[in-house]
C-alpha cells in the first residue's frame, strides 16, 4: 500500500526511515501526481489546501505532529478519511524536556542573570524551593500529565485547566469557563498546551494576563506558550510585558511562522523564543508509530489518537 509523504523540511530523513522500516511499501512525494491513485496512507504537516482531495483511494491520513487544526481547515478533505494525531513517546519525551527546561529557566531567574552578565554584576537574587511555586497547565491530555508528571517530582505544584472535567490524574484539574478564574488567580507559570480551536484561538490575551496571580517568588506571572500561535495575541503579550502583567515569556509558536524578521519579539529582552522546535518530530520514531497505525489498521483494529473532527483533537 503506498504512501504519501509531505514534510515541511527536506524529506530525506524521512525517506531514510520508511525505506528501512518498510523497504516493501512504495514512498511517494506531492510531486508525483501521475501515481495519486495508488496512495492509500498520507503522512503530512501542513499539506498544501487540496493536496489530500486529489488522492482518490486516501485510506488515512497521518498528521505528522500533534495540531491538526491546518488538516481540519482544509475543507476538501472527505469527512469519512480519519485523521491520526502524532502522540508518540518520542514527541511527548521532548515536549516535556522542553517544558520543564522553560519552566526552571524563568523560576531560577536565568533572564535576570543573564542580564546582570552582560553589565558584569556579580549579584544573587532571592530564590525559593520549587514548592513556593505554582505551574498552571492548561491542557492536561498526554503532553500536559507527562510535564505534570516531572514538574511535581522536581516540587513544584500543579494545577491544570481543561474545556472538560478530567478526574483522577493526581493533579487538581478546574474545566470549563466558570473555573478559569481560580486557575488563573493561583497560577505563577502558566503553560499553554491546549489544541487549537474556535474556542482557543486568541485565548492568550491581555484580560487573561490580567487574571494571573500577581504575587509569587519572580513578582508575577510567566507565560510559556507551546500549543499553537493562534492561541496568543502577540500584542497583548508585548504590552503586558512592557507595563508588567507578565514579568517574562518564553514563545515557540506564532501568529505567523516563521516570525517575521521586524516582529518586535526578536528583540524584547523579556522574551525568550524557539522556532517551533519543542517537540520536533523524530522521522525514526515517527515512522515506526505510523507504520504500528497502518499495521492495526490493517488487521482491523480500531486505531489510537484519531481526531474527534466535532472537538478539534
Amino acid at each position: 500500500m503506498t504512501i504519501l509523504l509531505q514534510t515541511a523540511t527536506d524529506p530525506r530523513a524521512w525517506l531514510l526511515a520508511l525505506g528501512a522500516a518498510a523497504p516493501e511499501r512504495p514512498v511517494l512525494t506531492k510531486d508525483a501526481a501521475d501515481h495519486f491513485a495508488e496512495v492509500r496512507y498520507a503522512m503530512v504537516w501542513r499539506p498544501p489546501q487540496g493536496l489530500l482531495a486529489q488522492l482518490p483511494n486516501l485510506a488515512v491520513i497521518f498528521n505528522l505532529g500533534a495540531g491538526v487544526d491546518a488538516l481540519l481547515a482544509d475543507a476538501t478533505i472527505p469527512k469519512h478519511i480519519p485523521i491520526v494525531r502524532s502522540v508518540d513517546p518520542d514527541i511527548t519525551g521532548r515536549m516535556t524536556e522542553w517544558v520543564v527546561l522553560q519552566a526552571l529557566y524563568h523560576f531560577r531567574q536565568m533572564p535576570a542573570y543573564q542580564a546582570q552578565q552582560h553589565r558584569r554584576l556579580w549579584q544573587d537574587l532571592p530564590q525559593q524551593a520549587a514548592s513556593a511555586a505554582t505551574v498552571g497547565l492548561m491542557g492536561v491530555g498526554v503532553l500536559g500529565q507527562s510535564a505534570a508528571k516531572v514538574l511535581r517530582a522536581l516540587g513544584f505544584n500543579v494545577i491544570g485547566w481543561s474545556r472538560t472535567a478530567k478526574r483522577g490524574l493526581g493533579f487538581p484539574v478546574h474545566h470549563g469557563e466558570p473555573e478559569l478564574a481560580d486557575f488563573l488567580a493561583a497560577t505563577d507559570l502558566l503553560v499553554c498546551l491546549l489544541p487549537l480551536t474556535a474556542e482557543t484561538t486568541g485565548i492568550l490575551n491581555y484580560g487573561l494576563f490580567q487574571r494571573l496571580k500577581r504575587s509569587g517568588p519572580i513578582g508575577g506571572p510567566v507565560l510559556i506558550n507551546c500549543g499553537r500561535g493562534g492561541q496568543q495575541v502577540e500584542m497583548d503579550i508585548l504590552r503586558a510585558l512592557d507595563d508588567n502583567t507578565l514579568v517574562s515569556a518564553t514563545l515557540d509558536v506564532f501568529e505567523t511562522e516563521p516570525l517575521p524578521v521586524e516582529s518586535p519579539l526578536w528583540r524584547h529582552p523579556k522574551v525568550m523564543i524557539t522556532p517551533h522546535v519543542a517537540a520536533d518530530s523524530d522521522p525514526e520514531a515517527m515512522t515506526a508509530h505510523v507504520l504500528g497505525q497502518i499495521a492495526r489498521f490493517e488487521a482491523g483494529r480500531p486505531m489510537e489518537t484519531v481526531v474527534d473532527r466535532a472537538t478539534g483533537y
